[in-house]
């Protein structure tokens, strides 16, 4: 028993000291989780309430753009006296406390990469004011975290394909399960595909660019951008039966949005794709990058065709890829 005591003693402190540099900076474990799943550490009282329910609400909103409603995010609750050893290594984390109102944003505080997003407040009122007042902050933070992790996932084993990067002056990171498609055969036209075959279907992700006048932001933004890519699929994206190509599904208006891609103003738009009179369809993001260095915008469109089976992480896989395009 005393050589069994003492055993675990050097292994404790062996373990104390493995997790110290030389210099004494604390050295992190590896956080854990898979993609888009959020612990969400609250005690059991208030996760069973109205603030479980504010957070259910804004945390578990349905994604925009596809063609079956699904959830952004996954959650497990963690109680909160039970958010100790293991489950601290969550990647990404909401807390909700009592006590005095706030709201605050921390990196890599139990393990690395990670994001602990903090809300709190006195009672349950100021608490589900708190998440509501953050809701917008709550989500991208944690999304940008886990956009952050699948990118780093994927850059373990890049494509090296160069032919897109060069052609349209840019850099993007693909993994090498994508391959080139198709290339036109005129190289001014600057169109690329690259695919991804899954086991009930594929991704794609297109690369091209337009003149920067071709859309104007005003009142018609939504159908120039459709009639720009229906152009664009009827030219390149061919369907399986003569004179079929992906166009835009009619039935749903997408949904556009300002962002941000590589520091510069971009038109994001998520909607639904169809082939005319074939029974093929499923969801696309596309985002518009404006560059006015080159005088023009840079598309990238993501689609997929999953049919009955989740499609939320794919289309993230395809967000992820066009998020981590830079122009030179």
């Amino acid at each position: 028993m005393r050589k069994l005591i003492l055993l675990v003693a050097i292994v404790a402190t062996t373990l104390s000291c493995n997790n110290t540099s030389k210099e004494g900076v604390k050295i992190l474990p590896d956080s854990a989780g898979p993609v888009n799943k959020i612990a969400i550490v609250v005690d059991n009282e208030l996760w069973k309430n109205s603030v479980g329910e504010t957070i259910r609400a804004v945390m578990t909103q349905p994604i925009d753009g596809l063609n079956q409603v699904e959830p952004m995010f996954s959650l497990s609750q963690i109680p909160t006296q039970v958010f100790t050893g293991f489950a601290k290594q969550s990647r990404s984390i909401l807390k909700v406390e009592q006590g005095e109102a706030g709201f605050r944003i921390e990196r890599d505080v139990h393990a690395r990469p990670q994001k602990i997003v903090t809300v709190s407040g006195k009672d349950i009122e100021e608490i589900k004011a708190e998440i509501a007042k953050n809701a917008d902050n709550i989500v991208d933070a944690l999304k940008t975290e886990e956009i952050r992790y699948k990118q780093k996932q994927m850059s373990k084993s890049l494509s090296r394909t160069t032919d897109v990067q060069e052609s349209l002056g840019i850099k993007v990171k693909f993994p090498s399960y994508y391959r080139v498609t198709n290339t036109t055969a005129n190289p001014e036209d600057k169109f690329f595909w690259i695919k991804r075959d899954i086991p009930t279907g594929y991704t794609n992700v297109l690369f091209y660019e337009i003149p920067l006048n071709a859309i104007e932001k005003d009142d018609s933004l939504v159908s120039q951008i459709i009639k720009t890519r229906d152009s664009i699929g009827e030219k390149y994206i061919p369907g399986p039966v003569d004179g079929s190509y992906m166009a835009t599904e009619m039935a749903y208006a997408p949904h556009v949005y300002e962002t941000i891609v590589d520091n510069k103003p971009t038109i994001e738009v998520k909607g639904l794709w169809d082939v005319k009179n074939q029974f093929m369809s499923g969801p696309f993001i596309m985002y518009l990058i404006e560059d006015k260095v080159n005088n023009r915008y840079l598309v990238a469109e993501g689609f997929v065709f999953a049919p009955s089976v989740s499609k939320r992480n794919y289309v993230f896989e395809l967000e992820s890829i066009i998020k981590s395009i830079r122009i030179d």
